[in-house]
């Protein structure tokens, strides 16, 4: 991804509402049942056939199919003739919004410098329903074994990329993101996302009681940080930031992946947490 090297003008990440209201008669169902049905493809199911797809989307089987036949004639799904996968011209939506919105062109230059000063891996993150979405990344990948001299240690986060999704209730960018929220609006979501009662447990380290939840987001939000330590994946420790803009609205998360040690005691008072919030309010005119 470029990054002009014009002035910035100011991020409205909160412009357009997303998820209005509209009257009835403006909403076209064909578009919408064609985007449920796009967007039941994840990692979990990368192939899906009619049936699967109808499942997912909550359409009857023909509708699915139709959908789907449509999505392929269109360039945007591949089939053998029984299932269906994702193909490249989806990715057209995300290099465009890469490329061209504000938010991940404002903060990438910061990222790089992040990333060049501690050989650390950096990223910002938005919440999106019940996950975190990565609109901007750069880490330090170190000097190949080849090189000459003794190569540093590796320090990339595994898996993570520009456009990956994370859930949120498990991830330090996500938990800062949502210790943001008013009340009511942390209750609906947690609402919204509990599974036989409980948030979805993803090692044994994942908080997945709701009010053990709400108490660890309520720290979030006086600490105005979070660490996270093998919540999501075993081996993974994060500590997160909150990106505001002018107004003081949440807008991001940014964090940095590391080793647990350097999380801890006054590594984290005296390098790493002070360097990010440096950052954010470094970022804070241009959000």
């Amino acid at each position: 991804m470029s990054v002009s090297a014009a002035p910035l003008p100011p991020v409205r990440p909160n412009g357009p509402r997303r998820g209005a209201t509209l009257a009835r008669a403006d909403v076209i169902e064909g578009m919408a049942k064609g985007m449920a049905v796009l967007e039941s493809f994840d990692t979990q199911r990368q192939r899906l056939n009619a049936t699967l797809a109808a499942e997912r989307a909550g359409l009857s089987r023909a509708a699915a199919r139709r959908h789907l036949l449509t999505l392929a004639h269109l360039g945007y799904l591949e089939t053998d003739g029984s299932y269906y996968w994702l193909a490249p011209k989806v990715l057209r939506f995300s290099g465009t919004y890469l490329a061209t919105s504000r938010l991940p062109r404002a903060v990438q230059p910061t990222l790089n410098r992040l990333a060049a000063q501690t050989r650390d891996s950096f990223s910002v993150a938005v919440l999106d329903g019940s996950e975190v979405v990565i609109i901007g990344r750069s880490g330090y990948e170190g000097r190949l074994a080849s090189d000459a001299g003794p190569a540093p240690a590796r320090v990339m986060a595994y898996g993570l990329h520009l456009g990956a999704r994370l859930p949120a209730h498990a991830t330090s960018t996500g938990r800062v993101m949502l210790a943001a929220l008013s009340r009511p609006e942390l209750n609906a979501w947690i609402k919204a996302r509990l599974v036989a009662g409980s948030l979805p447990r993803l090692t044994l380290h994942t908080t997945t009681d709701t009010r053990q939840f709400k108490a660890l987001l309520e720290q979030v939000r006086k600490q105005d940080h979070c660490v996270a330590s093998q919540a999501h994946e075993l081996g993974v420790h994060a500590l997160a930031v909150p990106l505001r803009d002018l107004q003081g609205r949440t807008v991001a998360a940014l964090n940095v992946v590391t080793s647990a040690s350097r999380l801890e005691g006054p590594a984290l008072a005296g390098e790493l947490l002070p360097l990010l919030m440096d950052a954010a309010r470094e970022l804070r005119e241009l959000l």
